[in-house]
């Protein structure tokens, strides 16, 4: 089965718990998107909040992927600049597949759905690429430019994962136009 996929669906306590759920499964799988196992949902609640009020002042927009069963199985978050010189593209964040749909096919289509929804939903009309940036080491590089995305930057050993183990800092961009 495919998954279903809705733009800015309404936050409520059962699609909050479902991110929380996904983002703790996704980091404690070993997967690059903020924290690093073991982790709780607990833990990355701060984190998540964070992109809950963006989105109520306007300037991020989630896209939700389910599961057949209604479960939340994906994630995407768009941020929108504020800098007038940099109006023309959008970040996007926390990108995840859940790890029991991995293999699937899954990443393929959120990132389908990502790029479509660049190109048509509302709010987007002036949006020309979409930047995001990845833990390098992971191999997820790999998987972004399978997507379209190039590489067009690198800063060595910005991340530390933990004490002896640095990675790159990999910049990634989807030109819309």
């Amino acid at each position: 089965m495919a998954l279903t996929f809705e733009v800015d669906p309404p936050v409520g306590p059962a699609l909050r718990d479902g991110m929380l759920s996904l983002w703790a499964d996704v980091s404690n799988a070993g997967g690059a998107v903020g924290f690093v196992p073991p982790v709780t949902p607990e833990a990355i609640r701060p984190a998540l909040l964070k992109h809950l009020v963006a989105m109520t002042e306007g300037g991020t927009r989630l896209l939700v992927g389910r599961d057949e069963d209604g479960q939340v199985a994906a994630t995407a978050f768009f941020t929108f600049n504020t800098h007038p010189l940099m109006s023309h593209w959008v970040w996007l964040y926390t990108v995840m597949v859940h790890p029991r749909h991995q293999g699937r096919g899954y990443g393929r289509d959120l990132m389908a759905a990502v790029e479509h929804t660049a190109r048509t939903a509302e709010g987007f009309e002036s949006v020309e690429a979409i930047r995001l940036t990845c833990r390098g080491g992971t191999g997820v590089d790999g998987f972004y430019a399978k997507s379209g995305y190039k590489e067009v930057g690198r800063v060595p050993d910005a991340i530390r994962v933990a004490p002896g183990d640095d990675r790159d800092d990999v910049i990634m961009l989807l030109p819309l136009t």
